[in-house]
């Protein structure tokens, strides 16, 4: 069994370790962090950039106007056919971003 004198033993040299570890680790984490802001910032734009693309080729392609089937003829149809192409697109983006 542990006594108190073996536990306050270990706890000691596990908290100094803990301690330069962490040490270590906040003269690092500011410029990690500033870098993984960036690739989030630059995925996010790329993805997006590709969204939109995704969205003009969809109105190139189609025979009819979509702004004006969803706007003034108010086909709702149209409507939810275009949102879920965009979801669609959006989950398949945001996997190839994530690896």
């Amino acid at each position: 069994m542990f006594s108190i004198e073996s536990i306050s033993g270990m706890v000691l040299p596990a908290t100094l370790a803990y301690v330069e570890v962490t040490a270590a680790v906040e003269e690092v984490a500011p410029v990690k962090l500033w870098m993984h802001l960036l690739a989030a910032v630059v995925f996010s734009l790329i993805g997006i950039a590709v969204l939109a693309a995704c969205f003009k080729l969809m109105s190139k392609l189609s025979p009819f106007s979509i702004k004006k089937e969803i706007e003034e003829d108010q086909n709702v149809a149209l409507a939810i056919i275009m949102g879920s192409v965009i979801i669609g697109m959006s989950i398949i983006i945001a996997a190839a971003i994530m690896g």
